[in-house]
């Protein structure tokens, strides 16, 4: 049978007993603080400086001419860790002469918000530059169903970016120049 050993502890002194020590280190807390510059926002009407790299709501964007970049590959869905994303390709149409270097097009794209982590890879892997993270950090809802952010709602969130590469239009006039394509102007005459 084990024995079990009481052990005697010290009585308080009186200070000890009063709690003064400590509230007295509390208040050295406070009035070093009352002086120094106030770092509380009031939020929403104060919102924080966001950093350059912050990686917030994934979003899909459009090239200058207001057409999509998403060219419904998958990739972004292949590797997004937490499967946030669901992509169904679809079909583009003949008479969308600007796209013909284009084979497909998202038919529906949606995004599990209340699934993605924010890690970013869905912009990294994206080969046409379609899927950003804008500095988007205050996202809420009344059901789930308002979190799972569908085409038309991801287009109005990332609006149009500047294209750094014009790799549409280049394509366009490889297209022309190979006979595949009318140029521009030609269009709209017959």
């Amino acid at each position: 049978m084990a024995k079990t050993k009481v052990m005697e502890r010290k009585p308080l002194s009186w200070a000890e007993r009063m709690y003064l020590p400590q509230i007295l280190v509390g208040l050295k807390t406070t009035f070093a603080n009352i002086f120094h510059r106030k770092v509380t926002l009031q939020y929403p009407d104060e919102r924080p400086a966001i950093p350059d790299a912050y990686r917030g709501v994934p979003t899909l964007v459009k090239d200058p001419n207001e057409r999509e970049k998403c060219v419904s590959c998958q990739l972004c869905e292949f590797v997004c860790p937490p499967k946030a994303i669901r992509i169904t390709p679809g079909e583009i149409s003949e008479e969308e002469e600007d796209r013909v270097h284009v084979e497909k097009a998202p038919k529906e794209f949606e995004i599990d918000m209340l699934r993605c982590i924010y890690c970013g890879y869905c912009e990294e892997v994206c080969p046409e530059e379609a899927i950003f993270l804008q500095d988007v950090f205050s996202l809420n809802g009344y059901s789930r169903e308002e979190l799972r952010f569908k085409k038309d709602k991801l287009y109005e969130m990332g609006g149009v970016l500047p294209d750094r590469h014009l790799k549409w239009d280049k394509k366009r006039a490889a297209a022309e120049k190979a006979g595949l394509a009318k140029p521009l102007g030609e269009e709209g005459e017959e």
